[in-house]
């Protein structure tokens, strides 16, 4: 196995070499930055060393999936907070802002709320009931082959929309930096991310994660106090120079540019605080440690780098607009902009640091997407595979060798369904593509684990059913939307008006989990309330005697 690792890491690293070499010979558009090349380079090759030595560790599936348990509190708050800083995150808010002002932090306050929510109502349960996916959770009192179908399924199409998020980011920064086409970017960091992933399981990624945050955090830090001494620490002077530069002048202070009318801002930011809970490659990180103070441990450092990062994003949004849109160097002759949409925060760090520094946030930004994208193979295989694979079409009796080893094949599946999705949907802000997986986590994952921790009358035909409709609703939605109806799929007008359906399909998930629950009268609905207040259930979920009776 490790030699195949290392043909396939020399493979993938010879054809970056000869991909960029052929396109700097023939394309004019983008001249190669040799340093931002090593750094990426020097990046790639740690991180692929990281993979190889956690092979050992991914040979079984708990080892693949949850590294061994064995993470500490600490190591897996890091990682969770380098989960949630994408691309959609840093490349996607800073954009955001830099268009639209104001508006843009909506997206990180969304991101950030979303977290006491999962401190205080799922972690530690969430620890204690599941083994692997979040399907696990929902499978320990309900009929596990129903359940894992519909929580696999919602799942899997989450991380579909994250995948091609971090897909697009990913494209446009190494087209940025080395001149490849947008196209050759994205094939190959679709190959890289199956290598972390098949090889290197949980163990590699975490470990990925860690380091991409704590190098993220220092360069975004770095950026932040740069823009401040330009602006001499003046934040009136600061926000007078954005006003200036930007086209839409004072409305970028103001609510309203990006966001038209009140239910679309509060359809986003219920879409981003309720989805946060019902990511599946974030609530996966909860069983990589051992225990439940363990994972509270982890949300909580998590919560507290990720509320910092989002000021910092903030800044640097603000900074952009200072410090780009009056730059000659970015304006053509007629006066427009040239910088590539999602690409303003790397581009900056060449004004405020020079070369070196923009080669750094070049390669940091690179490592960011792979880390995510990894993470969320991970999660997708474990869905394909654990759920849908061994629980459902083969109903447990399944070895762990073989569990594994079709993993690894969803694993390149997933890989090659990423990259035909960020070639597909090139162009598209990738912070806006993260909302519509957050919608589609807070309208089916969200209410799916909240009601079978805490309602005992839930069965498996409300989940099944409720959660079916939940998920057509919203995926019908965000297909009709504006954002796919008529700019991706070409139509000229959009059939439904909002492009945030959270706040129609939230309620419609729990309604219907509610009414097909509560008029289930089947055996199957007797054995499922009872096993909310089985003895088993009860002392893993922390769900006590009277709580039970409560709900």
């Amino acid at each position: 196995m490790r030699k195949i690792y290392l043909i396939l890491m020399l493979f993938g690293l010879s054809q970056f070499a000869f991909s960029a070499g052929i396109d700097a010979a023939n394309v004019e558009k983008s001249s190669i930055n040799y340093t931002a090349i090593t750094m990426f380079v020097v990046f790639v090759v740690a991180t692929l060393g990281i993979t190889y030595f956690s092979n050992k560790i991914s040979q079984s599936t708990q080892g693949f999936y949850t590294g061994g348990g064995n993470i500490s509190g600490v190591q897996n708050g890091i990682a969770i907070a380098g989960d949630y800083m994408s691309a959609a995150s840093f490349l996607g808010i800073v954009s955001l802002v830099f268009s639209n002002g104001f508006d843009g932090l909506v997206y990180a306050i969304g991101f950030l709320v979303g977290w006491p929510i999962i401190m205080f109502l799922i972690a530690e349960k969430f620890r204690n009931l599941g083994k692997f996916t979040f399907a696990d959770i929902v499978a320990y009192r309900l009929s596990s082959r129903s359940v894992r179908t519909i929580s696999a399924i919602s799942g899997l199409c989450v991380i579909v929309f994250y995948l091609i998020a971090q897909m697009v980011g990913a494209g446009l920064l190494i087209q940025l930096l080395f001149g490849l086409s947008y196209n050759t970017a994205v094939f190959l960091v679709g190959i890289l991310m199956i290598c972390y992933v098949t090889f290197g399981g949980m163990h590699a990624t975490t470990w990925v994660q860690i380091i991409k945050a704590i190098l993220l955090l220092g360069g975004c830090t770095f950026m932040a106090v740069m823009i401040l001494i330009l602006a001499d620490f003046d934040l009136k002077h600061y926000f007078d120079m954005a006003i200036q530069n930007h086209e839409k002048k004072e409305l970028i202070m103001q609510p309203g540019t990006f966001l038209p009318d009140p239910i679309s801002a509060f359809s986003l930011g219920l879409g981003l605080m309720f989805g946060s809970a019902g990511l599946p490659h974030i609530l996966m990180r909860f069983f990589t440690v051992k225990d439940a103070k363990e994972a509270r441990k982890s949300v909580f450092l998590a919560t507290g780098l990720i509320g910092y990062f989002y000021i910092l994003t903030f800044i640097i949004g603000f900074g952009a607009i200072a410090f780009l849109l009056s730059n000659p160097d970015f304006i053509d002759s007629n006066g427009h902009f040239i910088v590539a949409k999602n690409m303003e925060a790397v581009v900056l760090a060449k004004v405020l640091g020079g070369n070196i520094f923009y080669a750094f946030i070049a390669a940091v930004a690179f490592a960011t997407i792979l880390a995510v994208v990894a993470g969320l193979a991970i999660s997708g295989a474990g869905a394909i595979s654990h759920d849908l694979f061994v629980n459902v079409i083969k109903n447990g009796n399944v070895d762990s060798k073989t569990e594994l080893k079709v993993t690894r094949i969803s694993t390149i599946c997933l890989g090659i369904l990423a990259i035909l999705l960020g070639i597909a949907f090139n162009g598209q802000n990738v912070a806006f593509m993260v909302g519509l997986a957050f919608a589609i986590a807070a309208s089916v994952n969200f209410p799916i684990i909240l009601l079978c921790i805490y309602w005992r009358n839930l069965t498996t035909k409300g989940v099944l059913f409720g959660g079916l409709i939940g998920l057509i609703s919203v995926l019908l939605l965000v297909i009709l939307s504006p954002s796919v109806w008529v700019k991706v799929l070409g139509f000229e007008t959009a059939i439904f008006p909002y492009d945030h359906p959270a706040i129609f399909t939230m309620p419609i998930s729990f309604i219907a989990i509610y009414v097909f629950s509560k008029f289930d009268t089947s055996e199957r609905a007797k054995i499922d309330k009872a096993g909310f207040n089985a003895q088993d259930f009860r002392a893993q979920s922390g769900v006590g005697i009277s709580s039970a009776v409560a709900h």
